[in-house]
């Protein structure tokens, strides 16, 4: 019996709860290994490329990533909402959205390949873009991972983004023993997107069926595409200003900058899990919670966000102490001016956490069609901010842009918004005495 099995029966839970435990298991099991392998694999191509060409590495991912969510078209969530109902053809669902998104995939692999060759001057940062951008055609088999997910069995692919993970570690180690160059190491990048996609059509092959029996229909696309647009604003929003940063660091700095900020965000991301797995797992509380009491749903919620946003700052806190060991001991002395950085960038994940817990009530609510300025007011701060203080200050402003702007989308922008001001009074008394409720933790999961 697996693991998440055995914790559910242990629970004594409904077959549906156990479902849902199994899936948040995979769920948490697949991040996990994501993060650790990219943390590794990062350390040892980090060490192996040295600060400037790790940084341009990078920043070319990050050009090509703004890139690839455009052409996502904000269809994953419509395409499992849609694979969750019963009212149509999975499959028709299936191979309307893949041939959306490969349309797009193309057109936005033109333009990002385009962009590079006006604002870079050489001609090698475009090869490497060229190269890179072919994940943005291959991400188009991620409709595979939304359909699992829409009929919550997520472990057939997340199986496969383990192996595939593992075999790309092994690939990378392979050709840094034969010292190649930064180009090769970028093709294995791209590789793992062809490892992933073939890992998904197996996963599919076995448990459903063979993806011809795929089928696009015209009337359907138009559908999608209308039900898809505003996520496409969304999700834009939250990527330019969460990605931008490098980009406008190596346009405006150096690629070496980079190199620094791109140390930081490793660990930061590792920092910001804790706060995104608490949403996902109190989420479901807080709507069961809110359709029996509203009393009780105001008292839980507020507890959440204390507990959710005070133990991100002591984890901050820890990080910011430790900095200098974690990155000295890990990527090496030639990456020391990170420290710094990660010193500041680690309170990131605070910020964070102040805002997902926010955006968990709004879904809770009802209010999400309103996010869209939230995530806007973001995106517009991280530019402005990081084009005025890149130039004066260097790196560092963008750690701290990459603070200010999560506040002020995730809590300055909720005080803006009339429907959001209650939950503005919800975060500032998180951060001005939420401190009492973090021993209280376990009252969350009470009658649940």
């Amino acid at each position: 019996m697996g693991l998440s099995k055995y914790i559910a029966r242990k629970l004594q839970l409904t077959e549906t709860k156990q479902r849902i435990v199994e899936n948040i298991f995979w769920a948490v099991l697949g991040k996990m290994v994501q993060l650790l392998s990219g943390l590794l694999v990062g350390v040892i191509v980090a060490r192996y490329l040295g600060p400037e060409n790790y940084g341009l590495m990078n920043y070319v991912i990050s050009l090509v990533v703004l890139f690839q969510t455009f052409s996502i078209f904000g269809l994953d969530s419509i395409e499992i909402r849609e694979e969750a109902r019963s009212g149509q053809d999975f499959r028709t669902v299936i191979g309307t959205a893949f041939g959306l998104k490969v349309f797009f995939a193309i057109l936005f692999m033109g333009l990002v390949i385009l962009t590079s060759r006006l604002m870079d001057s050489d001609g090698y940062t475009t090869l490497l873009v060229v190269i890179y951008s072919f994940t943005i055609v291959l991400n188009s088999f991620g409709v595979i991972r939304n359909y699992f997910f829409a009929i919550v069995q997520n472990k057939y692919v997340v199986k496969a983004e383990i192996v595939r993970t593992l075999f790309g570690i092994g690939i990378k180690v392979l050709l840094l023993a034969l010292n190649v160059n930064l180009t090769w190491l970028l093709v294995a990048y791209t590789f793992d997107g062809v490892l992933l996609s073939s890992g998904f059509i197996v996963a599919y092959t076995k448990k459903v069926g063979s993806i011809r029996q795929w089928h696009f229909d015209a009337t359907y696309a138009r559908f999608l595409l209308k039900e898809s647009f505003p996520l496409l604003l969304t999700s834009a929003a939250v990527i330019v200003y969460q990605r931008i940063d490098q980009v406008m660091i190596g346009q405006m700095l150096d690629k070496q900058a980079v190199g620094y900020f791109s140390v930081a965000s490793r660990f930061v991301e590792i920092l910001i899990f804790i706060p995104m797995m608490l949403v996902q797992t109190i989420t479901p509380i807080l709507v069961r919670t809110r359709e029996k009491s509203q009393e009780e749903y105001a008292v839980k919620a507020q507890m959440f966000m204390n507990v959710s946003v005070w133990l991100s700052l002591l984890s901050s806190a820890i990080v910011a102490v430790v900095a200098y060991w974690l990155v000295q001991l890990t990527f090496g002395p030639a990456y020391w001016p990170a420290v710094i950085i990660l010193q500041v960038m680690a309170f990131k994940a605070a910020s964070v956490a102040l805002s997902n817990t926010a955006g968990a009530m709004l879904v809770t609510e009802g209010l999400q069609r309103y996010a869209i300025f939230r995530d806007a007011l973001g995106c517009v701060a991280c530019i402005v901010l990081n084009y005025l203080l890149l130039p004066r200050f260097g790196v560092i402003a963008a750690a701290f842009v990459a603070i200010a702007s999560n506040v002020v989308a995730g809590y300055l922008a909720d005080a803006i918004i009339p429907a959001y001001r209650h939950i503005f009074v919800c975060q500032t008394r998180a951060l001005l005495t939420g401190w009492k409720d973090v021993l209280q933790f376990r009252t969350l999961f009470s009658n649940h």
